[in-house]
């Protein structure tokens, strides 16, 4: 894959998203109550922010994600996994769906408004009881070191302002052996599909975001946060950084999003 070059030297940057929102350049510590305040102000409709960020991929995506961590359906031991900034419960629900009688997901979210939506949906679903959610930070994470099996996170890391804390915290919870997955969108590596991707992310999604929610400024950071997200060659060094093993990704749809996968050996 080649390097990034020119508009896109930003993307192979990992420390400058602690001072990065979106496009805007802010006071380290001011990132995480600007990406809350985003939140609060989405989290009642974010499954279908992702619809109109994806064109409602981030469903098959999601869904490979998973197939790709194969929860084990046997019911021969427990399997916990930590699913990280998912407080709407929409990865976790569909692992725990995958997986057998014994597989258990503790979702953790810094936003309470997230994980208020995540807590009323398992419970209509009936999966309060394998389904937990925990208001906690990624960069310092709540639990024990080594306490689960699987540490997952969708569209969520570059919404951290340390990504790599946040990559440290993800190898001390997890078990030996365990893995570690992130999902999220990306560099687009396909000629052509990159230019429609920035029309659409650009001059489409806020507007539509306003006609949708009200509101266009928290779909215009959402947007510009992922130019500012390291490339996949850089984060995937940034993995292999805090420590994983056998680190690899999987680009989805020309790289409009990819799949990061590492194992603590």
């Amino acid at each position: 894959m080649s390097e990034a070059t020119g508009s896109d030297k930003a993307r192979t940057q990992g420390p400058e998203m602690a001072t990065s929102f979106g496009f805007r350049t802010v006071r380290e510590g001011s990132k995480q109550p600007l990406v809350n305040d985003v939140f609060h102000q989405v989290a009642s409709r974010y499954d279908l922010m992702n619809d109109l960020m994806s064109g409602g991929l981030h469903r098959a995506w999601k869904d490979a994600m998973v197939a790709s961590l194969a929860p084990p359906r046997s019911d021969a031991r427990a399997f916990r996994v930590l699913d990280v900034a998912g407080g709407t419960g929409d990865v976790a629900t569909r692992i725990v769906r995958a997986g057998g009688a014994r597989t258990q997901a503790t979702v953790c979210d810094i936003n309470g408004s997230m994980l208020a939506v995540g807590r009323e949906r398992a419970e209509k679903a009936g999966l309060d009881g394998v389904l937990s959610f925990v208001e906690g930070n990624a960069e310092d994470l709540p639990f024990p070191d080594r306490s689960f099996d699987a540490y997952t996170i969708a569209f969520g890391i570059r919404n951290v302002p340390r990504i790599d804390k946040a990559l440290s915290e993800a190898r001390r919870v997890l078990k030996r052996g365990g893995r570690f997955m992130c999902l999220e969108f990306s560099q687009v590596d396909m000629a052509g599909l990159d230019r429609v991707y920035d029309l659409f992310s650009f001059k489409v999604i806020p507007p539509m975001g306003k006609l949708v929610t009200g509101d266009s400024e928290p779909y215009r950071y959402l947007v510009e946060s992922i130019r500012k997200f390291p490339n996949q060659e850089r984060f995937a060094d940034m993995i292999r950084e805090a420590g994983f093993s056998r680190v690899s990704y999987r680009n989805f749809t020309g790289g409009i999003a990819a799949l990061h996968s590492g194992w603590a050996i």
